[in-house]
C-alpha cells in the first residue's frame, strides 16, 4: 500500500494539491492519504501570560480543524478515505516529521499558502519541506 502526506493549510493552492490527491487516489486503489494541517506554536509572552498552554493547545487545534475543512469537503466529495491530523510545530520540520512516522512514500502539497511575509524573507514552507524530506515532493501550483 503507498502513503502520501497531504498538508494542507486552507488556501486554494492547496485545495489543488488536494485535487491532485484525488486523482492520485482514484488512479491507485490502495493509495493511503495522511491529511495534515500545521500549527505553528504560539510562544508571545502576552499570550502565554494570560492564557493556559491548554487552552493556547486547544485554540491551535481548533484552528487547524478550521484549515482542515476544505480538503475534507473535496477528499469526502470524491469517496477518498484520509485521516486527518493536526501537529503543533515548525512547519516544514513538522512536515517532514510526520512523513516519516507515517511512513509515507511522498508528499503532496501546494505552493504559496497562507506563509505571509516569512516565505518572503525566510522562503517558503515548500522548499524547505523539500530540503528536509526523505522522500519525492510534488508540489502543485
Amino acid at each position: 500500500m503507498k502513503k502520501i502526506l497531504l498538508p494542507v493549510d486552507g488556501s486554494p493552492n492547496s485545495d489543488r494539491a488536494v485535487r491532485h490527491a484525488i486523482a492520485l487516489a482514484q488512479a491507485v486503489a490502495s493509495l493511503e492519504i495522511y491529511l495534515l494541517n500545521v500549527q505553528e506554536p504560539i510562544d508571545a509572552w502576552e499570550v502565554r501570560r494570560f492564557l493556559p498552554a491548554a487552552e493556547i493547545e486547544a485554540m491551535q487545534e481548533s484552528a487547524g480543524g478550521d484549515a482542515l475543512k476544505s480538503a475534507r469537503a473535496l477528499l469526502d466529495a470524491a469517496a477518498v478515505a484520509y485521516h486527518p491530523e493536526v501537529r503543533i510545530g515548525p512547519v516544514p520540520e513538522t512536515i517532514a516529521t510526520a512523513a516519516a512516522e507515517h511512513g509515507c512514500d511522498a508528499i503532496v502539497m501546494g505552493t504559496r499558502g497562507h506563509g505571509g511575509v516569512d516565505n518572503l524573507v525566510l522562503g517558503s514552507v515548500a522548499t524547505k519541506v523539500v530540503h528536509l524530506s526523505g522522500v519525492p515532493v510534488t508540489l502543485v501550483k
